[in-house]
């Protein structure tokens, strides 16, 4: 090939590549301006939507003026029956638990009792060694005797004082059940030495179960003794157990959330084996008093700029009458009368600009505040 054609052939190439970038520059450009229209459209779409959500028409079409009118509504005057229910939880404890100790020190000689043991009021659970209290009750027996041959009156007098304080020092060496129970643990053996005011063993009376709760301030009003309360708890799948308030106390207590409380006693008599010290329960307390109260929709109501609230009264020849109320809200769109010239089954005028019918479907659907004017 000569250096002519050569030059020809590679002139021929470049036309070749600089046609196939001229090409993909032209796509690159189409795809550029395709996308560009579609967001466009996109944003101009949406912002279309969005006008017509917020003004109910398009931006070219002409806004409608909307319908508004008044609207009345008849509502009652009611009364309904309440009764307080108080939510209780904690855990159970013996009627009764015994610490038992000894007030002598000495080697443990004898215990009379087991874990589990059922023991009755004055049974001696525990002995220690009183060898020495033996001996000297003992001998202030001797000296008693000669001092009432021979003995001054005083003498007689101080040693009759020294034989109480050695009776008193030998019962030391036992220790008894103050009341009937059951051994709930026992922390010595036979041969132990034991220390004075150690604990020996427990004694507890599961005749009965108590439990204390704490009532709120504003529930104690509610409380007595001799109420009922409904327990229920895991353990026990027959339904509640019964408790009884047996106690309250004279001085409540302040809580770190800054609520007074009560501890209030409550006390299940004759519970279920399966029912032990230290299960706990969920309950309630109700009162057997019942409150009636006066109540009206809450949407009745209108508070002026004053701060008056009144409500318009449909009298008996058709015509209204605006009334001043004073009453609590209870929630829920509901609220209690306190004062004012309303009775139960008066019948109150609820008026509502309706605008499209839509304002006073929601009035209607319940609930509501109060309007002000």
């Amino acid at each position: 090939m000569n250096e002519h054609e050569q030059k020809r052939e590679m002139s021929t190439e470049s036309q070749v590549r600089s046609q196939l970038k001229k090409r993909l520059r032209n796509q690159r450009i189409k795809r550029i301006v395709t996308w560009t229209l579609i967001i466009v459209l996109l944003v101009a779409g949406f912002q279309t939507y969005s006008f017509y959500k917020t003004n109910g028409h398009f931006p070219w079409a002409e806004a409608k003026a909307p319908v508004s009118s008044v609207k009345e509504v008849e509502v009652k005057v009611y009364e309904s029956t309440f009764t307080t229910t108080i939510d209780l939880s904690g855990f159970v404890e013996p009627f009764d638990m015994q610490n038992v100790i000894l007030r002598s020190t000495g080697a443990v000689t004898d215990v009379f009792v087991t874990e589990g043991d059922a023991v009755k009021k004055g049974d001696v659970l525990i002995a220690i060694d009183n060898t020495n209290q033996l001996y000297e009750v003992a001998s202030l027996e001797a000296e008693i005797d000669k001092a009432k041959l021979s003995g001054s009156v005083r003498e007689l007098e101080l040693l009759e004082l020294r034989m109480k304080s050695a009776t008193n020092k030998l019962d030391y060496t036992q220790a008894y059940a103050n009341f009937d129970g059951v051994i709930a643990s026992v922390e010595v053996s036979e041969g132990d030495y034991f220390d004075a005011g150690s604990s020996a063993m427990t004694l507890i009376d599961r005749s009965k179960l108590k439990a204390t709760v704490e009532i709120d301030e504003i529930d104690m009003q509610h409380i007595r003794i001799g109420q009922t309360a409904e327990l229920f708890f895991d353990s026990y799948a027959d339904g509640p157990l019964v408790g009884e308030v047996t106690y309250i106390p004279m001085i409540g207590k302040y809580t770190n959330q800054g609520i007074g409380v009560m501890e209030v006693e409550i006390t299940i008599a004759d519970p279920p084996p399966s029912i032990a010290p230290g299960y706990t329960f969920e309950g309630t307390i109700t009162s057997d008093t019942e409150t009636v109260l006066t109540l009206l929709p809450q949407n009745a109501l209108t508070v002026s700029r004053g701060g008056v609230t009144t409500v318009l009264k449909k009298l008996a020849d058709g015509t209204t009458k605006s009334v001043a109320v004073t009453v609590k809200y209870l929630g829920e769109g509901i609220s209690q009368l306190l004062t004012g010239d309303l009775k139960v089954g008066d019948t109150l005028i609820v008026r509502r600009t309706d605008t499209n019918a839509s304002a006073f479907a929601t009035m209607t659907g319940g609930g509501g505040g109060i309007r002000r004017f």
